[in-house]
């Protein structure tokens, strides 16, 4: 399922084309295109979706969409558990150093 998730902005890259930036969903960082929303500040919310943020969106609003989106398992549908990912990430990395 694809769902338009809140997130708050982490970084901006200002030099991108298209404009980009890193985005937390609860703990789960990902890249996304701010070009909808290119005034938007390091700190605000942002409503994302297949990887572009369409609006910007207030912090009550958005930090109660993700508690109902967690307690639902939504978020962990849409991104996977963190620790999992960050695991599996150590472990390929681990691989790709002992084939070098």
């Amino acid at each position: 399922m694809c769902l338009a998730v809140p997130g708050r902005v982490v970084s901006i890259d200002r030099a991108a084309d298209p404009l980009t930036g890193l985005v937390d969903f609860g703990g789960v960082q990902k890249q996304a295109c701010l070009e909808y929303v290119s005034d938007v500040e390091v700190g605000e919310y942002v409503i994302v979706h297949v990887g572009f943020a369409l609006q910007r969106l207030d912090e009550e609003s958005a930090l109660a969409s993700l508690k109902l989106f967690e307690e639902l398992g939504l978020l962990e549908e849409e991104f996977g558990d963190a620790w999992q990912q960050a695991a599996r990430q150590s472990e390929s990395e681990s691989e790709g150093s002992e084939t070098r």
